[in-house]
């Protein structure tokens, strides 16, 4: 992970800590109550059926607020990263200090430095711990807030575009039931351009991909 990963190159030991921004976000409450906010189409309807696809990961990272709302959670994490990374960077010295000294040192000031060096080492533990826990908060919240306002504009789009069911292709098959889709079916862009115009948002001047992976938004299954 981004904020992490020089933590992870460093220390193996402490992997969690770099994936503090690695989180899986699993939302189901919020997709319950969108589904529930979906218009179901008349069970009476004559004719084909039109199914649009959508990328709900892609489209939520990829309006202007949600680009935002997740560089500024970012940017709020930054002390927290230079802060870990002084304690590694802590680690390490203490590390090569043992390594180049540890056989000149008695027993006591060895055993002394092995118990500074696993102090230090714990206390990373559990300040990633606590990070990826307050990141993950956070990161929750910008999703949920941006699939309440991205819900309603499904619903217009489906309906202004004659489409009967909309599925989400966020993750390759097997892991979600969609096996294949044609990409003029993808109305990911087009909800996109609709978001960004509904919130009129202009888009931030620097707009990188979050450096951490994208949310795993999963609905309930019947």
């Amino acid at each position: 992970m981004a904020i992490f990963e020089r933590i992870q190159a460093r220390h193996s030991m402490n992997h969690k800590i770099a994936r503090v921004l690695a989180i899986a976000i699993v939302i189901p409450s919020a997709l319950a109550v969108a589904q529930t906010e979906i218009t179901t189409p008349p069970t009476n309807a004559i004719g084909p059926a039109r199914i649009g696809m959508i990328n709900i990961q892609s489209v939520i990272v990829s309006t202007n607020e949600g680009q935002k709302e997740l560089q500024a959670l970012e940017k709020r994490f930054e002390p927290k990263k230079n802060e870990l990374k002084t304690l590694s960077d802590e680690i390490d010295a203490l590390k090569k200090q043992l390594d180049t000294q540890g056989s000149k040192l008695n027993d006591e000031t060895r055993a002394a430095l092995v118990k500074q060096i696993d102090s230090k080492q714990k206390s990373l533990g559990r300040a990633g711990e606590d990070a990826q826990a307050d990141f993950a908060a956070q990161q929750n919240e910008v999703i949920q807030k941006i699939l309440n306002k991205l819900i309603p504009i499904i619903d217009k789009y489906a309906k202004d575009n004659g489409l009967t069911f909309i599925i989400d292709g966020s993750k390759p098959w097997p892991e979600w039931p969609l096996v294949w889709g044609s990409p003029s079916a993808d109305i990911s862009k087009a909800v996109v351009d609709l978001y960004n115009a509904s919130s009129g948002l202009p888009a931030p001047i620097s707009t990188p991909r979050p450096t951490n992976p994208v949310p795993e938004i999963k609905p309930k299954r019947p």
